[in-house]
């Protein structure tokens, strides 16, 4: 069952949305808005002046947007009446200027120097992991992003709290989010009972015992019971069980160990699980420490689900490096906001194309006979799907109008849009 949702896009709107997909995915230059322009053949039959307007005056709505990406997603890529598996992640898009709305100095987890900062706007993204059957890891397509700016307005948790939240309302499923160890505090307190978050637990982590039930003398009754410690001071005293689990494409053997706790500092009263990992080869301590507030999925499925979030993570480096996203220059408050969520949607349209319409079961194959040195290569590559898009985009754009024997001039068209197209060679 899905909640009605209003459309995203007026007529003219949709008609430049379409425009401007086509050619986020068939440009191989810059990712910026011109060059979806350029990419969607357009460059000289539309001003550009429109392109630009599209992000930054036109009406639409990016959320809804998004809303709608995520219908589609869960009605053809999960089973029926099945929980979704969120994964939620901020990451910062390097932008200079000072009239960029939103620029600013900030961590930059993947900074390439010895500082972990850069300057550019940052969003808070939520995605839905799904598995697929043609791929050994789950793919990460997302479906919501908010801008954040440092010291004004909400925090990155309360931005992903109030995603997820909407998220939640309008499928109507189980949610079962996935983040790093920086995604906790008030706002994820208290969730709906249909959402569920798994996370990084911080070795400074303080626990407690749940509260001892109510004495019936006066005074208020106790909110949490005695000072457990930090995940060291839990492991050196845990018991932990041998258990195989599934993440990053293989299957481990590791020792578990499993406590029922408050973690009052972030959670306040609600009843958490800690799950503390070993890996083999481990003795003392712990190699992983996660909190949940699922209360029934056993460890094992719950740390398979927490590395799921890493699929998060690929999808920004894709993103980035195969379709642009990030490049737009655009500056005011309304382009900014709406620039680097379309580029991300735009990955996901590609995979879900991929997965309806796209995948065929030789493809592994034919890429490993034009690329011999993949002797090992089994799954499609999102560069894999975005390349079989783009052949699709040409061909369909270089139809003959009638029927017949191609002219020259038409064939030289085409080897020279495959060519700057890169499909010859692609990766």
């Amino acid at each position: 069952m899905y909640r009605w949702s209003p459309r995203p896009f007026t007529a003219p709107s949709f008609e430049t949305f379409t425009a401007m997909v086509t050619g986020l995915v068939a440009q191989t230059g810059p990712g910026t808005v011109t060059g979806m322009l350029t990419g969607a053949g357009l460059a000289r039959a539309w001003p550009h002046d429109r392109a630009h307007s599209f992000f930054s005056r036109a009406s639409w709505n990016v959320e809804i947007l998004g809303i709608a990406l995520a219908h589609l997603i869960v009605r053809t890529l999960l089973p029926h009446g099945a929980a979704v598996t969120i994964a939620v992640d901020d990451t910062l898009f390097k932008r200079r200027g000072k009239k960029v709305f939103g620029a600013a100095w900030q961590h930059d987890g993947a900074a390439a120097g010895a500082k972990p900062v850069g300057r550019g706007t940052c969003f808070v993204v939520v995605g839905i992991v799904v598995e697929l059957p043609f791929l050994t890891r789950p793919v990460c397509l997302p479906v919501a992003a908010r801008l954040w700016r440092p010291k004004t307005g909400p925090s990155k948790v309360e931005l992903a709290a109030s995603m997820v939240q909407l998220l939640a309302v309008c499928l109507d499923r189980r949610l079962h989010v996935v983040a790093d160890a920086a995604y906790h505090g008030k706002a994820l307190r208290h969730l709906p009972e249909a959402i569920t978050l798994t996370t990084r637990l911080p070795a400074n982590a303080v626990l407690f015992d749940l509260a001892p039930p109510p004495t019936g003398r006066r005074g208020r009754p106790r909110l949490k019971g005695a000072r457990l410690g930090t995940p060291a001071d839990l492991a050196a005293t845990a018991t932990f069980t041998t258990a195989r689990v599934k993440r990053y494409g293989r299957t481990d053997q590791v020792r578990i160990a499993e406590v029922r706790c408050l973690w009052y500092g972030s959670f306040h009263t609600q009843t958490v699980r800690v799950i503390l990992i070993r890996d083999d080869g481990t003795d003392t301590g712990y190699d992983l420490a996660l909190v949940t507030t699922d209360p029934d999925t056993p460890a094992t499925e719950l740390i398979t689900r927490y590395a799921w979030r890493w699929s998060i993570e690929v999808t920004f480096a894709e993103a980035r490096a195969l379709l642009g996203v990030g490049q737009a220059r655009s500056r005011t408050e309304n382009a900014v906001r709406r620039t680097v969520p379309f580029g991300l949607y735009c990955y996901s349209i590609t995979v879900v194309w991929y997965a309806l319409h796209g995948h065929r079961p030789n493809d592994a194959a034919d890429r490993r006979e034009q690329a011999p040195w993949y002797t090992t290569k089994a799954d499609p590559a999102f560069a894999d799907m975005l390349a079989k898009l783009r052949r699709v985009i040409i061909a369909a754009r270089f139809l003959p109008a009638a029927t017949g024997q191609l002219t020259d001039a038409e064939i030289r068209t085409v080897q020279q849009a495959w060519a700057q197209a890169g499909l010859t060679h692609a990766a």
